[in-house]
């Protein structure tokens, strides 16, 4: 009986998209031997190599690890890469004592039955998730028996994108372990000529930088990395890796014109980057959330990015600021030319905003739409001008017009097509399902600010991309009766340092020529003219065949074409939806591409480890990004992004703890009776309690081993701001000395008191921040009024808990420091669906079970499973101490 593991990979690729791709070792337990630095655990990889072949800005990259089993038992072998989000997989093989077991394509849902069934008889998975803002981990395992050798072959094909005048690769290199025979070696073959060539790594010391070969002449050029194990030592005794970090290659080609046509074989691809042009004055509206989510770093990085902007800003732009929170607020009624003095008066005005009110995004963007077309209109801003609006936001509408499909139709109306709307989502709160929509229906693109200490440079990086408007209105027109299956061939802005790519199939596969009627909006005249290629011009510029892998040009256009029907997907409904489903997944399946419509099915030796898998690559918004070993995160943030402890509808409180070292997270329950009230979080520093008070179902289930239990009260203690929060599932109440003020949920409120914020969002959560501390997001959970069973209960975020002190406590708080584990033996466990293993934390051995825990933050009906390795018998063996020493006895 075959065994197969699947790998279902789901891919989100945004506009002005970078590449870059992590090599990591093989994931074992750090217990090495003294005898060889190369073995950790029993395993040596002893072959590792980055193979990239770039032709015409198309990469084709193989990455291939090559291990052996040095102990006397047969040891489970990993295989670690991280993958532009950008990429599409074509190929992955294991070849394990000379047999090579290859992948196969198919449509997700016929792989995913087939995983199903392998899933059932307890074998184990592989995985893909999220590792980084640009890329996607791939992992995969064998069990290799004792002296068995494994080799990993995994190949992907992206197109670079070209950013700031150059196209760039970045490769995270990682091993974490010595590797005797490292390498990476990238061939670059353009035949517009290459002008530069560039390599650097983040991890790159004097030492190593005369390792990195760079030579380039005329069409190729080529990259060269091999450290001897020497070099990678971080000293001279030490078995520890120096390589950590980025490797970037960035290059450019020779424009002698605007264009460069290739024609290979029935198929044609159009590079289109003029150079020399004047660059266009640009119209542009900051439209900036200020809502009550944004206050603390958020504004202050938002203020320090406008600023750096308004630096950059040139004399004869055109631009103001509008502001939301409950209320729209607008710097000028109408678009002001960035003079001197104008720019003096625009950066005192972005140092004063601050923070206000609730979200009304649709009252914010539609102010905006109208000012520019009020200048339009009114000839306010030069004709020859290009014209954007940049939306910021953290969170959801909830003011005003909150419905988001009325708010997406009312802006698609109101642009007309006019100009592109570019919406960036500030964290992990935002629906950025509804802001890519929003953006691509008009002509834009969606941007994730990750809340990170770069995010000012983010923003700003974001603005440079689009702040050079060389073109408007540019449309690449091919002959109709002689071109079938042409991408995107209309571009609303072209921008100074990228470039605008079209491909498409001839009708006629021996036609060898074409002719090309370009036209565009430049900052003094239109562009117009008609360039001409020929097959055998092409013919000519490859005559260096070893740089060619396939028909190149056919796979870049099926390439370009699955990505942009993916993109067209996003904003599609009914039957165009399942036009544009249709004609991706037949691509994907022809050109053997994994991408969200399909996956790869690899079959497994049976003798080996009879083990099926899956792994599935995530879209964006369920990409599990953990950042801090906090049990919450921000309730602003996209609701899968950190890690969560809540109460769930099926019983018992659920803690789930993130270890961002390991990129993974353990859980919990906690079993208690009705009544008893838990410290959770204690920081004698801060003065920060926070206890939670258990309630049961209405009546006991009979039938149940262990009663449900919820969190029915919370309670939030500030010893230095003599505060005192007391929620309920009916009511909150707050406590500043003796004055004492109640709310209900019905209520929406934003109270602003000295050192303190409460924002209540109406039946859903409420939020208290506080200043120089941690803050904390109270989640309602609501159940039928008349449910036999259930009551309505609360659960628990923080936010910044690394503000809290490192004499932190309790349940959850004791887990704001550091954490760190190992897993072994992983085997099937009682439930078929859920793997056992053995956990090595704080010199405990534990069994745990892979799991899944419900996150309810963004859905708190339905919730999103979170994978964790779950610690029985109530976190013993991982909480100090037992549980029961975290009983108090009341809730203050």
């Amino acid at each position: 009986m075959e065994n197969h593991l699947l790998l279902c990979i789901l891919l989100l690729i945004p506009a002005f998209a970078s590449s870059d791709f992590l090599v990591t070792h093989v994931r074992n337990i750090k217990k090495r031997n003294a005898d060889n630095d190369l073995i950790v655990n029993g395993i040596e990889i002893y072959n590792m190599k980055i193979d990239s072949k770039v032709t015409s800005r198309f990469a084709h990259n193989v990455i291939t690890s090559r291990a052996v089993n040095r102990g006397n038992v047969h040891k489970e072998v990993f295989f670690d890469v991280e993958l532009p989000k950008t990429a599409f997989i074509t190929n992955f093989s294991m070849t394990i004592d000379g047999v090579t077991y290859p992948g196969t394509i198919k449509e997700k849902e016929v792989a995913k039955k087939q995983y199903e069934k392998a899933v059932s008889k307890g074998q184990t998975a592989g995985l893909v998730k999220a590792s980084g803002r640009k890329t996607e981990k791939f992992t995969v395992s064998v069990n290799v028996e004792a002296a068995s050798k494994v080799t990993f072959e995994l190949t992907y094909e992206e197109l670079l994108k070209r950013q700031f005048g150059k196209y760039e690769m970045f490769i995270k290199v990682k091993p974490k372990q010595l590797v005797k025979d490292f390498e990476i070696e990238v061939n670059i073959f353009e035949p517009q000529g290459i002008t530069e060539l560039e390599a650097e790594g983040t991890f790159i010391t004097n030492d190593l930088q005369n390792i990195i070969k760079k030579t380039f002449s005329e069409k190729k050029g080529h990259i060269f990395f091999k450290p001897t194990l020497d070099q990678q030592r971080t000293c001279a005794n030490c078995s520890q890796s120096v390589l950590d970090g980025d490797f970037t290659v960035k290059y450019d080609v020779k424009r002698t014109s605007p264009d460069n046509l290739q024609i290979v074989n029935g198929y044609f691809v159009h590079f289109f980057a003029p150079t020399n042009l004047p660059n266009l004055p640009k119209n542009v509206i900051f439209v900036i959330d200020i809502s009550g989510s944004m206050s603390g770093r958020e504004i202050v990085q938002t203020r320090e990015a406008l600023l750096k902007i308004l630096d950059d800003i040139k004399e004869d732009d055109f631009f103001n600021f509008i502001l939301f929170g409950s209320e729209v607020h607008t710097w000028k009624e109408t678009l002001i030319k960035a003079t001197p003095e104008n720019l003096d008066e625009a950066r005192k005005f972005v140092r004063s905003i601050d923070t206000e009110g609730m979200t009304n995004l649709h009252g914010g963007i539609m102010r905006g739409i109208d000012m520019l077309n009020a200048a339009h209109e009114g000839s306010l801003v030069p004709k020859r001008s290009a014209s954007i609006i940049i939306m910021l936001t953290d969170g959801q509408p909830n003011v005003g017009v909150s419905n988001t499909q009325d708010i997406q139709a009312h802006v698609k109306k109101a642009i007309e097509g006019k100009y592109p709307l570019y919406n960036l989502g500030f964290g992990y709160g935002v629906d950025y399902s509804f802001l890519e929509k929003m953006a691509l229906e008009n002509k834009g693109l969606a941007r994730r600010i990750y809340p990170d200490s770069d995010a000012a440079l983010q923003l700003q990086g974001f603005y440079d991309e689009v702040s050079n408007p060389m073109l408007t209105d540019v449309e690449l027109n091919y002959p109709e009766n002689e071109i079938s299956d042409l991408t995107k061939n209309s571009f609303k802005h072209f921008y100074d340092g990228s470039e605008i790519v079209v491909a498409g199939r001839f009708i006629d596969s021996n036609q060898n020529s074409l002719t090309v009627d370009v036209r565009g909006e430049g900052a003094n005249d239109a562009l117009s003219y008609t360039t001409q290629q020929d097959a055998e011009q092409t013919a000519k510029a490859f005559q260096e065949q070893e740089y060619i892998f396939g028909d190149y040009i056919e796979r870049l256009w099926a390439y370009l074409t699955i990505e942009q029907l993916l993109e067209k997907r996003i904003a599609a409904t009914g039957e165009e939806k399942e036009n544009l489903t249709a004609e991706a997944l037949d691509l994907s399946l022809k050109y053997k591409f994994v991408t969200p419509l399909t996956s790869m099915v690899v079959t497994k030796p049976e003798d080996l480890d009879n083990q099926d898998g899956i792994a599935d690559k995530p879209i964006e918004a369920q990409s599990p990004v953990f950042r801090h070993p906090s049990i919450a995160s921000d309730p602003y943030y996209q609701y899968t992004s950190h890690p969560t402890w809540y109460t769930s509808v099926d019983g018992d409180p659920h803690f789930i703890i993130s270890v961002p070292q390991k990129e993974d997270a353990i859980c919990f329950n906690i079993n208690e009776t009705p009544g008893a009230v838990l410290n959770l979080i204690n920081d004698p520093v801060t003065g920060i309690t926070v206890n939670g008070e258990l309630i049961g179902d209405k009546r006991a289930n009979s039938d149940a081993k262990i009663q449900n239990t919820y969190f029915g009260k919370l309670a939030i203690t500030n010893k230095d701001l003599d505060l005192k929060l007391t929620v309920t599932p009916e009511k909150i109440t707050i406590q500043n000395g003796n004055e004492k003020t109640g709310f209900t949920w019905l209520d929406s409120v934003t109270l602003k008191q000295e050192g303190l914020t409460l924002i209540i969002n109406r039946k859903k959560n409420l939020v208290l921040s506080m200043a120089s501390s941690a803050s904390f997001v109270i989640v309602l959970h609501q159940v039928w009024k008349k449910h036999p069973l259930h009551q309505d209960f609360l659960g628990l975020y923080t936010l910044e808990s690394d503000k809290l002190s490192e004499q932190t406590h309790g349940l959850l708080g004791q887990f704001f420091r550091p954490i760190d584990f190992t897993i072994l033996e992983v085997h099937p466990g009682s439930d078929p669906k859920k793997p056992d293993a053995t956990m090595i934390v704080k010199n405990n051995e534990l069994t745990v079970t892979r799991s899944w825990q419900k996150d309810y933050r963004n859905d708190p009906k339905r919730g999103v499973d979170i994978p964790c390795w779950f610690v029985h018998n109530n976190g013993a063996g991982l909480i100090d101490g037992v549980h029961t020493d975290y009983i108090v006895s009341s809730l203050f």
